[in-house]
């Protein structure tokens, strides 16, 4: 490494003016906060320097964004950082994201006529069961709304579309409630969950009409042939959980779309 020796500064005073003491060359540096921290050896105010000349967004903007809903890809796509820095930052929000969302699922749910004895796991599991479906194949996520409630979201796929349910998580010395923000969490969470939609009755297809009975010899006579037997309704099914929610749309002329992160309703303060 060559040495370079200061001999003055430029008539603006923007730039110090160097000399190679082998060759006589000159060179000059600017003359900034990076080169005062590094005269003065403060490394802690020289590391910050660079990270916020490198970078488009502050670091705590960048755990702002993890923390409402944001993952590391897109707030790598919106600052244009490596994403390796930006993951040396959201690495702690994404684990206190998913401590929330631990802490939803031991949560009681609250019911029109108050909060259940079972947790909300235990509730959704027993729902997915009834309506054929394994709980495992879902996923659980949590973030801060806009006003800094916690929002717990169970996703999962339905058919080739996905559906998410969400509730307000609000923290106490008992294990905590939540609170559902759309229908598919009231669903989840209702006993009467899976009962046949008003207005959605299964349609029994039509049955062929009997041949007209053939003429028979008048010399042997034979008996009379039995009249068909009286149609039945086939007995409504219980839809799985797919067919509830497609049922559910048609009924509302809708689908249940997942709530984008941090656009959860209103609710008390935790």
């Amino acid at each position: 490494m060559r040495e370079l020796r200061v001999i003055g500064v430029t008539p603006d005073s923007t730039h110090i003016v160097c000399i190679d003491t082998e060759s006589g060359q000159k060179f000059r540096l600017p003359a900034d906060d990076k080169l005062r921290a590094a005269a003065r050896g403060d490394l802690a105010r020289f590391g910050q320097i660079e990270i916020e000349m490198e970078a488009t967004m502050r670091p705590r903007d960048i755990q702002a964004r993890i923390r409402a809903g944001a993952s590391v890809e897109q707030v790598t796509e919106e600052s244009g950082m490596p994403a390796s820095r930006v993951e040396r930052f959201a690495y702690p929000v994404l684990l206190e994201r998913a401590r929330a969302a631990e802490l939803a699922q031991k949560a009681h749910p609250i019911r029109p006529d108050g909060p259940a004895v079972d947790t909300l796991i235990d509730v959704v599991t027993a729902a997915f069961t009834a309506r054929g479906h394994n709980i495992e194949g879902a996923e659980w996520d949590a973030w801060k709304d806009e006003k800094g409630y916690w929002v717990a979201q169970l996703q999962w796929q339905n058919g080739r579309s996905e559906i998410a349910a969400h509730w307000r998580y609000q923290p106490d010395a008992h294990g905590g409630s939540v609170s559902p923000l759309d229908d598919p969490a009231s669903d989840l969470i209702d006993p009467d969950f899976g009962r046949a939609l008003r207005g959605l009755a299964t349609i029994v297809p039509p049955e062929p009409e009997p041949a007209p009975p053939q003429p028979e010899p008048v010399a042997e006579p034979r008996p009379a042939p039995a009249a068909p037997p009286a149609r039945t309704a086939n007995r409504q099914s219980q839809p799985t959980l797919d067919e509830y929610y497609e049922q559910r749309a048609v009924a509302g002329g809708g689908s249940a779309a997942a709530i984008p992160p941090g656009n959860g309703a209103p609710a008390a303060n935790p």
